[in-house]
């Protein structure tokens, strides 16, 4: 048995998420932008050089960094077959069952053959905010001394500072994504923290579904 054994999320650099903002513990933001795909096998030649050419620019236009992430998962098919098989229960033609049935084990058929993939993109937009700080000596800190409640407006007053400009870069983001024909919305509160529960827990997402 391991007696330094470590949760973790003492390894995830992850202080909280609050209003859709992850929080580190070193005082940065990010934020999560979902973007869907393009294909660009169906465009003409000068369809996609001139999406690339688009894309391109908004890179070069960005003063910051930024970071993609593709999260490629096997699509779980159950929940579909699930509903299905409720609908056969309602179905009263003998036929609209049969084929029904018929159609439920075609995809079940398939599936087990086929890996069907389902792919997500995001968008991780950084903020951190560099603060110098001077050295004040004994008198600057008796002079400086503020109650809890001081502390924790100033503390919500610069992580709505910081929150301003990370939505400002944000909005940066989507307008570019835009531009290339890219639709992107920014993900919330509880859209964060699932994504980040299934990256963090994949095996769940194999789980069973329970029968009613």
């Amino acid at each position: 048995m391991a007696l330094n054994a470590k949760a973790t999320q003492e390894f995830v650099p992850i202080k909280e998420v609050r209003d859709g903002i992850i929080v580190l513990k070193d005082g940065g933001l990010r934020a999560i932008i979902l973007a869907n795909s393009t294909n660009l096998s169906l465009k003409s030649d000068d369809e996609q050089k001139a999406t690339i050419l688009q894309f391109q620019n908004f890179l070069n236009t960005l003063d910051f960094s930024i970071q993609i992430s593709v999260q490629s998962r096997r699509l779980d098919i159950r929940p579909y077959l699930l509903l299905l098989e409720n609908r056969i229960k309602l179905q009263n033609e003998p036929l609209l069952k049969l084929q029904t049935k018929e159609y439920i084990e075609f995809i079940r058929n398939f599936t087990d053959t086929v890996s069907i993939m389902t792919k997500s993109f995001f968008v991780v937009v950084p903020y951190t905010h560099t603060v110098l700080k001077s050295d004040t000596g004994i008198l600057g800190g008796l002079f400086s001394r503020k109650n809890k409640e001081e502390i924790k407006i100033a503390k919500q007053e610069d992580f709505e500072e910081k929150r301003s400009q990370l939505e400002e870069r944000v909005s940066v983001i989507q307008q570019g994504l835009n531009r290339c024909g890219i639709k992107s919305a920014q993900l919330g509160t509880e859209e964060i923290v699932e994504l980040f529960y299934k990256v963090f827990n994949p095996g769940e997402l194999e789980g069973k579904i329970k029968m009613e």
